[in-house]
């Protein structure tokens, strides 16, 4: 419906003026002041990353009611990623927000997000621009595997200042034997962060040959 297909441009145009308002802010500061913005990219943007983060939540919803016909579980997978380790491993542990691959992460993530949200809001209005759609459907496919490298970067940087602080690790008192290391969840999501690569990867050819065929291109075109 029109209310449905306003809402939708609305909520995109939301997420892609905070996504630009990052990856904007990210390239001046780094012109601005070289490797030394590196070390305090969480600082300066980590709350406008984190309000995109849980908006984007919104997104599994609006599968689940049947107002997005994207797939939902490499969604739910993509967003969930990112949740986690920006809110539990970054968030939680001021010694790794100070680390580069924070920024290369952001970098990342603020880029596709970028390109797909200027996608969507000009397909809400019935307009393809064949090098835009060609550029969504193509440039995530590198750039997610490195954002996932980038990711479990982040997790392995992390690893040692849970096991010195003890963050999320619970210990059970009597009568249960029954205790939770967390960096051993960490090793252990690191196995299902890895294997939902693959599936994910093999999702995004699929949207790729959907919408990047002979045929769809043939009628965007006309």
């Amino acid at each position: 419906s029109f209310t449905m297909n306003m809402y939708l441009f609305v909520y995109d145009l939301m997420q892609f003026c905070g996504h630009s308002w990052i990856f904007t802010n990210m390239i001046i500061r780094f012109m601005t002041f070289g490797k030394d913005s590196l070390a305090d990219t969480f600082y300066s943007i980590g709350l406008v990353m984190r309000l995109c983060q849980l908006l984007s939540v919104l997104e599994i919803l609006h599968i689940l009611i049947g107002i997005d016909k994207s797939r939902l579980l490499p969604r739910f997978l993509q967003i969930t990623e990112r949740i986690i380790v920006l809110f539990v491993v970054i968030n939680s542990q001021e010694e790794v927000q100070g680390k580069y691959v924070v920024c290369v992460l952001f970098f990342l993530w603020n880029l596709l997000d970028v390109v797909r949200y200027t996608y969507n809001m000009l397909a809400r209005m019935g307009i393809y621009y064949l090098p835009l759609t060609w550029l969504n459907f193509s440039l995530c496919i590198p750039l997610y595997p490195l954002s996932v490298l980038a990711k479990g970067f982040a997790i392995c940087v992390s690893l040692p200042y849970f096991e010195s602080f003890g963050t999320y690790s619970i210990k059970l008192p009597f009568p249960f034997t029954f205790s939770i290391y967390f960096p051993y969840v960490l090793k252990m999501y690191l196995l299902v962060l890895f294997t939902g690569m693959c599936f994910i990867i093999q999702n995004l050819f699929y949207e790729r040959m959907a919408h990047l065929g002979t045929g769809n291109i043939k009628n965007k075109r006309s």
